[in-house]
């Protein structure tokens, strides 16, 4: 495990925390009171902004409860906050259920997980090498 330091930005009362030692996600709250209208979508304000170091990236996730319990998720997830942004953390949920969702100020809407990663470099080719699987897709393994 390795630790490195992320700087935010956010009052006490809305820093992410982890419900574990270890755990890989550390919640993020809800700045506001909001509703995510049954079968709809909202975006949160998190009033959390981060600066990650170079060759990192935050990824946004639902928090399983809140999916299991109430059909309530993030629309995009993983959300992707890359090192170079400095605004606002901000979540669109959608809710799945037939039930509007209440979410009131400080209440843990989703989960972010910090992760390294490599850049790559492009190689443009006229031919991609073969493979066992070639260009089978979607449904080519099927369901069993």
């Amino acid at each position: 495990m390795t630790n490195f330091e992320v700087l935010i930005k956010c009052d006490p009362e809305l820093m992410p925390t982890s419900a574990n030692p270890g755990d890989a996600g550390y919640d993020l709250r809800s700045a506001e009171s909001a509703v995510v209208p049954a079968r709809s979508r909202t975006t949160v304000n998190t009033g959390v902004a981060i600066a990650l170091p170079a060759g990192f990236v935050a990824l946004v996730h639902p928090r399983s409860g809140l999916a299991a319990k109430h059909g309530i998720t993030v629309l995009n997830a993983p959300g992707t906050v890359d090192a170079g942004y400095r605004g606002e953390i901000l979540i669109t949920l959608v809710n799945h259920s037939d039930e509007d969702f209440q979410i009131a100020k400080g209440d843990r809407v989703a989960q972010i997980v910090f992760q390294k990663f490599e850049s790559a470099t492009f190689v443009p080719v006229t031919e991609l090498p073969g493979s066992q699987r070639g260009n089978s897709g979607f449904g080519s393994t099927g369901v069993k």
